[in-house]
């Protein structure tokens, strides 16, 4: 159902918001690791790594259509909270057309570079053939990927977070029954996890389009899915393609500092692989705790009240370092058992623990980076979010390079490049912060 953020209590409107947020996007993360703990479990660590090496680049692709949704949804906030609904139904349409022509072109060029990119970034040769095995199939999957993203962002934006998340469980349920029944009945190996992932993916983008043409009148186009823009697709590149870049630069550093675990052995690999799904599930609320933010924000930037945008900022600034703090110490006392969850290796448990340890003391600094980028995107100002995001990777993989290719640090080096990185972020975002408030206030 979608809902108007611009009155009502605020604090209460930005955690009930947030939730289906973080339940949707941890119920997606559990699929993803259930592929790494099954593959861990049932079939070995080879195996493991192969997920792993790809998953870095597989984000990268999900996070630029992601990005191209979540520009346009931003457009679409300030429309819908000005109350021009003529506006908001072209931009809807003009971003499905274009988003599925565009979706469709990276798929079948993702499929055809699938292994010079695995190359490219040192993948080992015993798992090479697995990984482009795997990697393209995942490919198959990123016009659904697109459609779902879209139909989420829309919702959004229009006050709905609770929708997509009920699909994403649906989702979710199905890639875990479809991984138990590829990979260990018919023993598929990693090839089975990528393919319960693309068909629970095209289910749940049709099971989120069959409610949205039943359940909310305000999308219910018909004929009008048809109505392609020009002039509001000029505006939509220009937000889209730079919340898409800022995304994609994040995962670009990802990619980077994967190449270089690359070349530490599988064991290290492994690890690395199974603490970034630890990471994702502990940073994913920030992440989500922003984009509530960005929500709130641009609907109140569409009916212009700007003491209401920010409270709501200082409002999701608290929210952000309560949940820093706690995922600090989740992280920090449960390291051990959290690894072996994935695997059994006591190698790879040993390097996972040292790695997860170190950065959950980091937690709270992108706590703060999500909060504001979340105030950024919500007021239109996506330049400056692709700047500190490029910032933050740039020097993380910058710091990276010396730290283990000179001092010789192993895992260690990693989470020790990440706080450089954050420090980076916030250097650029706070005086670009406190000048965007005081402006706010003239």
């Amino acid at each position: 159902m979608t809902k108007d953020l611009t009155q009502g209590k605020i604090t209460p409107q930005l955690i009930h918001f947030t939730i289906p947020l973080i339940l949707g996007n941890l119920f997606q993360l559990t699929y993803n690791a259930v592929d790494s703990i099954i593959v861990g479990q049932f079939v070995g660590k080879d195996a493991l790594a192969a997920v792993g090496t790809s998953n870095p680049i597989t984000t990268l692709i999900i996070l630029f259509l992601n990005g191209l949704c979540m520009g346009a949804s931003i457009l679409m906030g300030t429309q819908y909270g000005a109350k021009d609904n003529s506006t908001l139904q072209r931009q809807i349409s003009t971003t499905f057309l274009s988003g599925l022509a565009f979706s469709t072109f990276v798929m079948l060029l993702c499929i055809i570079l699938a292994k010079p990119i695995l190359m490219l970034i040192q993948v080992d040769d015993s798992i090479l053939s697995m990984s482009t095995e795997y990697l393209r199939i995942i490919f198959c999957g990123l016009v659904f990927t697109f459609l779902y993203n879209f139909y989420a962002s829309t919702l959004r934006a229009l006050g709905d977070s609770s929708t997509p998340l009920y699909f994403l469980i649906i989702s979710s349920v199905l890639n875990i029954l479809g991984d138990l029944f590829f990979v260990i009945v018919l023993k598929w190996g990693s090839s089975g996890c990528a393919i319960s992932t693309v068909i629970s993916e095209c289910l749940c983008c049709l099971f989120c389009g069959m409610y949205i043409k039943k359940k909310i009148p305000i999308l219910c186009l018909k004929k009008k899915w048809l109505v392609f823009d020009s002039a509001l697709l000029k505006q939509t590149i220009s937000y889209s393609w730079a919340s898409a870049m800022q995304q994609a630069t994040v995962q670009l550093g990802k990619i980077g500092i994967q190449a270089i675990v690359n070349t530490m052995g599988v064991s290290i690999m492994a690890a690395f692989t199974v603490v970034n799904r630890i990471d994702d599930f502990a940073y994913t609320p920030e992440q989500n705790i922003g984009h509530a933010m960005t929500a709130f924000m641009a609907q109140n930037r569409g009916a212009g009240k700007k003491d209401r945008m920010k409270k709501g900022f200082l409002s999701g600034l608290t929210l952000e370092f309560i949940y820093g703090i706690f995922i600090f110490l989740v992280c920090f006392f449960f390291a051990r058992p959290l690894m072996k969850m994935f695997v059994n290796n006591e190698d790879v448990i040993r390097h996972g623990v040292a790695y997860l340890r170190l950065i959950s003391i980091m937690y709270i600094l992108p706590a703060f980076t999500n909060g504001i980028q979340g105030y950024f995107r919500g007021i239109g100002d996506l330049k400056i979010t692709l700047l500190s995001s490029f910032v933050n990777m740039g020097v993380r993989v910058a710091a990276t390079i010396p730290l283990v290719f000179v001092l010789s640090m192993q895992i260690e080096a990693l989470p020790l490049s990440y706080l450089a990185g954050w420090i980076g972020m916030l250097v650029v975002e706070i005086p670009l912060l406190i000048k965007s408030y005081r402006s706010m206030q003239a």
